[in-house]
């Protein structure tokens, strides 16, 4: 059973050092090309009245997330916050594809090179990766029970 554990808390780590990796990866794309990053967000028509603020707060959140991630007494908190935030682009991606005449482009980096087809299944495969991560964490702590983080805000 040991053995088990090993295996689950590796996958754990590798799980989180992906999400690390990617959230900075993505922040500092997005922050080191500001200017262009809020001029792309502010050609999509459901973000334009938000361009400035959404400009700031997604790559907030990616630094942000990660610090959680490598903290460990928060790292159930960042999963469930890194979740969040990649669904939150998963059904931003799902609704430009099927219900927007324009499909303006404001990732960064490597990402951008892919199709919005493939950005769609990497953003999924991240959203189980999270879900993965959620469930090991809670089984570590809660005998297999699913918790919210206690450290969320009511």
């Amino acid at each position: 059973m040991k053995i088990n554990s090993k295996y689950k808390n590796i996958l754990l780590e590798f799980i989180c050092f992906l999400y690390i990796l990617l959230f900075v990866y993505a922040a500092l794309s997005k922050l080191l090309v500001f200017d262009e990053f809020k001029i792309q967000i502010g050609q999509s028509a459901m973000l334009t009245p938000f361009a400035d603020v959404v400009a700031w707060v997604i790559p907030f959140l990616e630094i942000l997330i990660a610090l959680l991630l490598i903290i460990p007494r928060f790292k159930l908190l960042g999963l469930f916050a890194a979740f969040n935030l990649m669904v939150m682009f998963t059904t931003y991606i799902f609704v430009i594809l099927n219900f927007s005449n324009d499909v303006p482009c404001s990732c960064g980096g490597v990402i951008e090179k892919l199709g919005w087809t493939e950005h769609l299944m990497f953003n999924i495969a991240f959203v189980i990766l999270a879900t993965v991560g959620i469930l090991i964490k809670n089984g570590q702590n809660n005998n297999g029970y699913i918790i919210t983080p206690k450290y969320a805000i009511s």
